[in-house]
């Protein structure tokens, strides 16, 4: 029996960039989908998008949510599926055949993953993730490779249900980061894929409140590997970053 993934997408007032997510979605030649749509009670076109293609959409809910991860976690909640994927709005699926791809493999991992391909708002092709930042989605893939930032992006991270946690509602930029250690620390089996999963728009909340990212991401990572490390790790990171202004 094939495995059921359920892809969840979040927006608030995204009809500018949901029809690309959406479309993404549902031109996947895998049959076995779960399609999720939360929305944050959208004021522009978002919902007109939506009915468009809610026939082919299991489940749409619109209300108002108290932020980005409080909606990502409505959508953990209402998902059935054996994996859960987050394609939120702006990101999309990197091709028609990835799913079925995935799932290709036959492999009875807990845990899928892969590069990033990094896109602007026209859908154009910028680089690799791996190419620009220390996004590297090491293989092999363990809670340590995430003490030094975001080692993969939850849009090329795919996790069984049975082991994904509700996300930490106290990060307001920076759960995600949390979610995926708390997913790597339950997990036994991490499969890095040769192919990318996803196609991630830039830009974000993490990437225009730097400084409370920071903030949260010290504190959250004081909490998984300890003060020591942390602040042992936090010296690396400001000592690559002026390495690289100076080169």
């Amino acid at each position: 029996m094939t495995p059921k993934i359920s892809i969840i997408t979040v927006v608030y007032n995204g009809g500018t960039l949901l029809e690309k997510t959406i479309l993404s979605v549902l031109s996947q030649t895998y049959s076995n989908i779960e399609y999720i749509i939360v929305d944050g009670k959208s004021t522009d076109n978002t919902l007109a998008i939506v009915e468009k293609y809610k026939s082919k959409i299991a489940k749409v809910i619109s209300e108002k949510d108290s932020g980005l991860y409080h909606a990502m976690d409505k959508g953990l909640k209402l998902a059935t599926g054996d994996y859960v994927w987050f394609m939120n709005c702006g990101d999309q699926i990197n091709d028609e055949k990835t799913v079925e791809k995935i799932f290709a493999e036959k492999i009875a991992a807990d845990i899928f993953y892969s590069d990033t391909a990094l896109i602007d708002e026209e859908g154009l092709f910028l680089s690799l993730l791996s190419e620009v930042s220390h996004n590297k989605a090491p293989d092999p893939l363990t809670p340590k490779s995430m003490s030094r930032g975001m080692a993969v992006c939850h849009q090329s991270f795919i996790v069984k249900r049975s082991i994904a946690p509700p996300f930490e509602l106290r990060y307001k930029i920076s759960a995600d980061i949390d979610w995926v250690i708390k997913c790597l620390k339950k997990s036994t089996v991490n499969y890095k894929l040769p192919f990318c999963l996803s196609k991630f728009l830039v830009g974000g909340i993490s990437s225009q409140n730097r400084w409370t990212a920071v903030k949260e991401r010290f504190v959250m990572y004081n909490h998984h590997f300890g003060l020591v490390k942390n602040l042992y790790n936090h010296i690396f990171v400001v000592g690559r970053v002026v390495k690289k202004m100076f080169k």
